[in-house]
């Protein structure tokens, strides 16, 4: 039955989006984090504010924790957010005080791309005492929620909200937290996904440690030491070893077709083959095997949907 109200109430929201220039993404769109696919209870829609981008091949991670951080936390993650910067990663909190806020920071003094997701809408912030880096974050990334723009902060939103910290990474990294609290919460989230979690171990005595330590103790958590152990559990060492290894062979040799295709997916990005084809002047028989070339020369790699792409 056509309700007159939820009418208004979209209409409403849409003049919101268009005057602020908010975009978003629906769960069917190429543009939508890949990550968030694979979680049975992900959100519908997402909408998005900043200069947010994600690729099939991102390095996202999550880092959570207590908002009551200590110095010997706030050093590891300022000091973990830096020794992975060589690998670009795409670092993702949930903008709240202590452990959040730093890893967010962090990120913008590496120059790299950050996403804060919230547990209201865009029409506020929190906390308040956030609002001063809403602009960096713009820059180096934005934010995400899945929030209505005049949604407020409650209890509720709060756990719907890490339910994305967990699902948008590949892998969730917790910086201090008590016995009990969110950041405990996110990793059990993670852990339903199927997502690695990673946590830093403290002082048993230590009240913002106990959390971590349990984490460990109870194999819900791999032992975080160092940059080092994210870098080989989630095999980025391997991954830019072949990317070294696929640029030493980059323009070696490109025939009169290669070299078109090339310049062609440079200009626009990834095609289909199709597309390729009629733009390029190249019938799909020959097409075909000259991309397979391309590609056991390093030069471009094949996407699901018949698209190509070069490296």
């Amino acid at each position: 039955m056509f309700d007159k109200n939820n009418s208004i109430e979209a209409e409403k929201e849409l003049n919101y989006i268009r005057k602020n220039n908010i975009n978003y993404t629906y769960f069917l769109d190429d543009d939508f984090p890949k990550h968030l696919h694979n979680c049975i209870d992900s959100p519908i829609l997402l909408f998005k504010d900043g200069n947010i981008e994600i690729k099939n091949d991102s390095k996202i991670i999550s880092v959570v924790g207590t908002r009551n951080m200590s110095s010997y936390g706030r050093h590891f993650c300022e000091e973990l957010i830096k020794d992975l910067a060589p690998y670009n990663p795409i670092i993702v909190s949930g903008f709240a005080y202590g452990v959040d806020i730093c890893a967010h920071k962090a990120a913008m003094a590496n120059n790299l791309q950050t996403i804060a997701v919230l547990a209201h809408g865009f029409e506020q912030i929190y906390p308040k005492v956030h609002k001063k880096y809403i602009h960096d974050v713009h820059k180096n990334g934005g934010f995400f929620t899945e929030f209505w723009s005049e949604e407020l902060p409650l209890r509720e939103h709060f756990l719907k909200r890490n339910r994305i910290l967990a699902g948008i990474s590949k892998a969730t990294i917790i910086i201090e937290s008590a016995e009990k609290g969110g950041s405990l919460v996110t990793a059990d989230i993670a852990n339903s996904y199927n997502k690695d979690v990673f946590a830093l171990s403290g002082r048993a005595t230590d009240v913002f440690s106990k959390g971590c330590n349990s984490l460990i103790k109870n194999n819900r958590a791999t032992l975080l030491t160092s940059a080092e152990d994210i870098i080989k559990m989630l095999n980025w060492d391997v991954q830019k070893a072949a990317t070294k290894t696929i640029q030493k062979q980059l323009f070696v040799q490109l025939n009169e077709n290669e070299q078109k295709i090339y310049d062609f997916l440079y200009e626009k990005g990834k095609q289909v083959l199709d597309v390729i084809a009629f733009e390029c002047n190249i019938s799909i028989v020959k097409l075909s095997s000259v991309l397979l070339q391309m590609e056991l020369k390093g030069i471009i790699k094949p996407l699901p949907g018949k698209m190509f792409e070069i490296i």
